[in-house]
């Protein structure tokens, strides 16, 4: 069987895209696991199936490099407003996409005629503990103490549509990210596991950011961690809210703004890198 493909990435968080809007992949969590090798098959953070939708102008359905579904990914979404423009499948510029975690809104911004970056209204950031979830009591997990291998990090949690734990310290370029990073995401307090963003705080309106993906391992970008880190870094009162934050990743830069109505925008670009047919 040949499957037609098209490898994409937001700022090096790079997936599979599928144009699924006439028949849909069978058994996608295995096929995400058998793609996403690197050195046995195309390579990458998952795969992307782009599909027809009754609610919204279309869907998308995500998959970890592990098989996982992941509710929502940032960094996809946006390449896949790229894909339905540049492949002439859309002329509109303003899209709303179908997620896990409901209908997002996209902002295509093009130059010479190819999608060059995208604008994602990402929704308000969720913080009650129960619906992110983590496991507490309280209204709120704001720097609040875990211990994870003896040792007492201060986590702020946030859901934006998949679950965040924000921890801030610095010289995030020297943390050995392989080995803690499992530890955060397979914590007690996070019933179905969690993405770990370590961020450091350059000023008022940057943060550089690295990120441990549940599913995925540590990747180059995660667009939904940028926008989770800057509404924490908001709530611990680092930066402040309606104000464009500048996000730095491994891949590149995300624009993230905490707007007074309580959305969260992000920009970022979208990239091509090539299109093939795999055979199975």
């Amino acid at each position: 069987m040949k499957l037609p493909f098209t490898k994409m990435h937001g700022i090096g968080n790079d997936y599979i895209y599928f144009n699924c809007l006439e028949s849909e992949l069978q058994n996608p969590e295995d096929l995400s696991v058998f793609l996403s090798d690197r050195h046995f098959a195309i390579g990458g953070d998952g795969i992307v199936m782009i599909l027809p939708s009754e609610a919204a102008d279309y869907r998308m359905r995500m998959f970890n490099a592990d098989g996982s579904e992941g509710k929502m990914c940032g960094n996809a979404i946006r390449c896949v407003g790229k894909f339905l423009y540049d492949n002439k499948i859309t002329d509109k510029t303003d899209l709303s996409i179908e997620t896990l975690s409901g209908i997002k809104y996209l902002k295509l911004f093009i130059i010479e005629g190819l999608v060059e970056s995208v604008e994602v209204d990402m929704g308000k950031p969720e913080l009650r503990p129960a619906n992110i979830p983590v496991l507490s009591k309280d209204e709120t997990f704001i720097n609040q103490p875990i211990t994870v291998d003896s040792k007492i990090y201060n986590a702020t949690c946030v859901s934006m549509g998949n679950p965040h734990a924000v921890i801030f310290m610095k010289d995030i370029d020297s943390l050995n990210l392989a080995e803690i990073g499992p530890k955060f995401e397979h914590h007690p307090l996070f019933p179905d596991r969690v993405n770990t963003e370590f961020v450091e705080v350059l000023s008022k309106d940057c943060i550089k950011m690295r990120v441990w993906e549940r599913g995925s391992g540590e990747t180059f970008a995660c667009g939904t961690g940028a926008c989770a880190s800057v509404v924490a870094s908001v709530l611990n009162e680092k930066c402040d809210k309606n104000r464009e934050i500048t996000v730095l990743l491994r891949g590149g830069e995300l624009k993230i703004t905490w707007a007074a109505n309580d959305t969260v925008l992000m920009k970022g670009p979208a990239t091509k890198v090539f299109d093939g047919i795999f055979e199975i």
